[in-house]
């Protein structure tokens, strides 16, 4: 009787050992069957494929925004072309710089821009000092082009319409 459960457990036992070195061996390496993560793959494989998206990310946000109520955001200053007459709206913490052309502060209600060079604000229909860093510090704020080419440089969320 002793040795037949002896037996018993042996014979379970092995069972068990064989079914988990088929699972081991049936696992492919990285997957959820075997977890095990290396830094080869961490270096190779994966912060490759994550440069890839970040820089896929980074290169759609940064592109210039087209005309007719497109909207972008850029992380660094990027030129945005606007027709006489067009409006770019940025968003809370949107800063632009006039470089070509004339353009006036399109504002609701006072404060309309801050400028960040002089340490003022410009309200609603002030012209736009070009060089100047203007900040956009509530929403709905913006630059209206009043030449027929107005450029300006733009960092943040914003609209051109």
């Amino acid at each position: 009787m002793k040795k037949d459960r002896w037996l018993l457990r042996a014979i379970v036992l092995l069972a068990l050992s064989a079914g988990l070195m088929t699972t081991a061996l049936a696992a492919e390496a990285g997957s959820s069957g075997d977890p095990l993560v290396t830094l080869s793959y961490l270096n190779d494989t994966f912060f490759s494929q994550i440069m890839q998206r970040v820089d896929q990310k980074i290169a759609e946000r940064t592109g210039q925004a087209l005309p007719g109520g497109s909207a972008s955001s850029a992380s660094s200053f990027v030129v945005v072309t606007l027709s006489g007459g067009q409006t770019l709206t940025g968003g809370i913490g949107c800063e632009v710089m006039l470089r070509v052309g004339t353009a006036v502060c399109v504002a609701p209600s006072d404060p309309g821009l801050i400028d960040e060079t002089t340490a003022a604000t410009l309200a609603d229909g002030g012209a736009l000092v070009q060089n100047h860093l203007y900040m956009m510090t509530i929403e709905g704020r913006g630059v209206r082009a009043t030449a027929g080419t107005t450029k300006v440089l733009a960092r943040g969320s914003y609209t051109v319409a």
